[in-house]
């Protein structure tokens, strides 16, 4: 029997121009470091990310704890939570 494999979740942001930088509000070491998985994301860069990507704080948020729970159940298995 095979098992499955982890699959690896990427985006792709390109580098943000000069005046996107300003108009994201949020340093880009610290979206670097979210990015790489060593900083989550806070509840005020889910507000500042909302605001640039016109999305809801929700969303960022629940991005996040999608992130943690999948960390720590691992991935799912013939279709049981």
């Amino acid at each position: 029997m095979t098992r499955p494999r982890r699959r690896k979740v990427e985006f792709y942001l390109p580098p943000p121009s000069g005046k996107q930088r300003e108009e994201l509000e949020i340093p880009i070491q610290r979206v670097n470091t979210i990015i790489r998985g060593k900083r989550g994301v806070s509840a005020e860069t889910a507000i500042l990310l909302s605001r640039f990507f016109k999305m809801t704080p929700e969303f960022w948020m629940n991005l996040q704890t999608a992130y943690l729970l999948v960390g720590k159940r691992g991935p799912k298995r013939g279709g049981k939570t």
